[in-house]
């Protein structure tokens, strides 16, 4: 089956409102068995409207909608679908009941009855399979003839991805008889063109599975994505490809399904039972940042230290003055004093500093902008990195900051490798 993802709405168009559903819609369809080959985002007019739907369904046997379900006049996704297929609309009476429950329950004095215009959203055309919607009003539908199909859910993503998920998914998976399962090989310190060059033999040998390379800013990572009648055999089919890439690529690969460099920090701490405790200068704190958005993170971190000013350096981390008169706040010693202070006042098992020159002013020929300095103090490893992050952009400033951030969490994943 082929599909086509169309979401609706005007603020998407403009660029108002960032389309996160099209990425999970996406995701999702592919671990189903279900070929999307187009996306495509229409705003609320109705003539652009049916000719998205009809040059979808040119193309394709299944879209999956999102946005227009709601109760205003522009809201006319679900009028659209229904004029496509010749349905008449027709009141839904457990949608009704809900619209009328969900009132009651959340608004009150003259808002509390509902006004007419929501009734709108009770209405589907006729042999429509309805999906409840328990985090809105909205519900979502699904419409076919046998040979197309069309599903229609709420734009927000909070009423939207449980209904995907609980519901949708369900519904498009009943007669599918294949599925598509991946790896994600997730790889740092080797350029895309660098790991293209190294695997494109065996990237162009393969049919099923397939290898496909994506970059990201700092790293890269492959999707390795087996076809099989289950998920056991697709599984299987994985195993000796991930294998192989494995042994080629070595030490650059940080993890397999781990989603990024911090996660994969946070669960190789915990694996190791070891913490870690940052001081950051250029970065601002982002460091501690990443790695506590990871879930439980508090297990092996416990000490974060943003050391901005020298003065801070001196008495908090215990820089000595004598190191950033004579070698300066961005320099391999005051990175390594960073490091070990920032281990010796938190206790941890690993201390890692950044300190540089994120610009666009303050650098110079002897230390240029995207000069950047890591320390590492650890019983297993210590040692301090010395980085030129800048490449010449303009505005690269959280470049050169982000870039140091990857590297720090990086050498976080090294340092406790090597216990």
């Amino acid at each position: 089956m082929n599909a086509e993802i169309i979401c609706v709405g005007t603020e998407l168009l403009l660029g108002d409102v960032v389309n996160t559903n099209a990425v999970h819609i996406a995701k999702g369809l592919a671990a189903a068995g279900i070929n999307v080959y187009y996306q495509s985002v229409v705003g609320d007019n109705p003539q652009r409207l049916k000719d998205s739907i009809r040059l979808a369904f040119k193309r394709s046997d299944l879209i999956v909608m999102t946005g227009g379900l709601g109760p205003t006049y522009d809201d006319l996704t679900k009028e659209t679908v229904a004029e496509y297929f010749g349905r008449k609309m027709k009141l839904h009476q457990p949608s009704l009941d809900h619209l009328n429950e969900v009132f009651n329950k959340i608004y009150s004095g003259q808002y509390k009855k509902m006004t007419e215009n929501n009734v709108k959203q009770a209405y589907m055309p006729r042999g429509a399979v309805v999906f409840d919607n328990k985090n809105g009003t909205a519900p979502g539908l699904a419409v076919t003839d046998g040979n197309k199909t069309a599903v229609l859910m709420p734009g927000p993503p909070r009423e939207m991805v449980p209904m995907f998920d609980n519901q949708v998914l369900p519904y498009l998976s009943r007669d599918s008889k294949k599925v598509l399962v991946s790896k994600n090989i997730y790889i740092f310190g080797m350029g895309e063109s660098a790991v293209e060059d190294m695997l494109h033999d065996y990237m162009l040998s393969m049919d099923n599975p397939t290898i496909a390379p994506y970059a990201k800013t700092g790293e890269v990572y492959l999707r390795v994505t087996a076809s099989a009648n289950d998920k056991e055999q697709a599984e299987e089919m994985l195993g000796p490809v991930v294998d192989k890439i494995q042994n080629l690529l070595g030490d650059y690969i940080y993890g397999i399904d781990v989603g990024n460099l911090e996660t994969a920090v946070v669960r190789k701490l915990k694996e190791k039972n070891l913490t870690v405790a940052t001081a950051e200068s250029c970065t601002g704190g982002w460091v501690s940042k990443q790695i506590t958005g990871v879930e439980g993170s508090s297990e092996v971190f416990g000490c974060g230290v943003c050391a901005y000013a020298n003065e801070t350096k001196i008495k908090v981390l215990g820089v000595k003055k004598d190191t950033l008169a004579h070698f300066g706040a961005v320099s391999f010693e005051t990175a390594s004093e960073m490091a070990a202070g920032i281990r010796k006042i938190s206790g941890a098992d690993i201390g890692i500093s950044v300190t540089g020159i994120a610009g666009p002013g303050g650098g110079t020929e002897q230390k240029p902008v995207g000069l950047v300095y890591i320390g590492i103090d650890s019983k297993a490893l210590t040692e301090t990195l010395e980085l030129t992050l800048s490449r010449g952009y303009q505005n690269e400033r959280d470049h050169i900051r982000y870039t140091a951030t990857l590297r720090a969490l990086h050498s976080i994943l090294r340092a406790a490798n090597a216990f």
